[in-house]
């Protein structure tokens, strides 16, 4: 099965955010706004309390934290994805590293860039478009990460929770 591990910012972010993944983003309708902290991976049913374990264990090693999205950013002319991108982005990039540390290194030739994707899969003049309209709106939006969820995706592509981490106080 297909797992993948992400944050989710709090609802009030999230119903801002979506008010523009709804119009740019197809995939609004199968993941709510969320950070990847790991890439889609397969997992095996009998390894999957092995990873839940070493997951925990991450949980309990990390402090909750802040974070402050700024500014619209882009990934062109690798991707064509725009993001909200995160000010203060070491807490989310610790995160990541113990991640990587506990699953192996992921298989992704991009390093990591902790964001929020707002956009993606457009023609190219539409993200040229639609980043020349968005970078000229400030977001100044804060929200608390507690927690972080390993996904897993079903057969209609969507995702949905398989357990949520709290992470220390």
């Amino acid at each position: 099965m297909d797992y993948g591990i992400v944050v989710f910012p709090q609802k009030a972010v999230q119903d801002i955010i979506n008010s523009y993944r709804k119009r740019y983003d197809p995939h609004y309708s199968l993941i709510p706004p969320h950070i990847t902290l790991k890439e889609k991976f397969e997992l095996s049913e009998e390894n999957l309390d092995e990873a839940v374990a070493k997951l925990d264990r991450i949980a309990q090693e990390v402090k909750r934290f802040s974070i402050k999205f700024h500014k619209v950013s882009h990934f062109y002319p690798t991707s064509n994805t725009i993001y909200l991108a995160i000010q203060n982005s070491d807490p989310l990039i610790e995160l990541h590293n113990k991640i990587k540390d506990a699953f192996g290194k992921d298989e992704t030739p991009y390093d990591f860039i902790p964001h929020l994707t707002i956009g993606q899969k457009m023609s190219e003049d539409e993200l040229h478009d639609v980043y020349g309209s968005l970078r000229m709106r400030t977001f100044e939006l804060e929200t608390k990460i507690d927690r972080f969820h390993l996904m897993y995706q079903l057969e209609n592509k969507s995702w949905t929770v398989y357990q949520s981490f709290l992470l220390a106080k």
